[in-house]
């Protein structure tokens, strides 16, 4: 993983701290646990998570080659603002793989991005609020890229842009996208 061309992406703050992790239980658990300690905009990234998790506790298998990534916000705004957030970032992630690939993926919503008919991503988006006002925003993103197989349980309901296209692609490209896609989205909503 390329951090240094990750922090290159076309942003204000989304992306400028990058953490990475070889292996880790979960960026999410990551991010929420050393909040204090992480700024505004901060990207945590994991090659490999051992505990992913999506929404209502299941779990989101991560290995190598694929993304697996929380954003890190610290809004001070009041909690209206961020209305159906979650779908906006499952259509900023579906316009950033078309802006990059012209690959038209699918939003299952909330939270999922499917392609030909199968979860491709998954999005969680967790906030802390202090009498309406967000303190703290968590999205994960987890993201099939060039996974070439996926257990039996889930094979035929999973997919990755390599299964589908039988194409490498480049993590950081996606990732830069995607924050330079979700830094506009908020920026409209503050």
């Amino acid at each position: 993983m390329n951090i240094e061309k990750i922090k290159q992406a076309k942003t204000k703050y989304i992306g400028k701290n990058v953490i990475y992790f070889n292996e880790i239980d979960s960026t999410q658990t990551e991010a929420k646990r050393n909040v204090e300690k992480y700024s505004n905009g901060t990207v945590i990234i994991a090659d490999m998570q051992t505990a992913g998790r999506g929404t209502h506790g299941r779990v989101w298998h991560t290995k190598t080659d694929n993304i697996a990534m929380t954003i890190i916000l610290k809004p001070e705004i009041n909690i209206n603002k961020l209305e159906g957030f979650t779908v906006a970032i499952a259509e900023n992630i579906r316009q950033s793989i078309k802006e990059l690939y012209g690959i038209e993926l699918e939003i299952k919503l909330p939270n999922d991005l499917l392609l030909n008919k199968k979860k491709i991503c998954g999005i969680l988006t967790e906030v802390v609020t202090i009498k309406e006002i967000l303190k703290e925003i968590f999205i994960g993103i987890g993201f099939n890229v060039n996974e070439k197989e996926f257990p039996s349980d889930i094979s035929n309901i999973a997919t990755s842009l390599y299964k589908e296209t039988k194409q490498v692609y480049c993590r950081e490209d996606i990732i830069c996208k995607i924050v330079e896609n979700i830094e506009q989205e908020l920026e409209k909503r503050i």
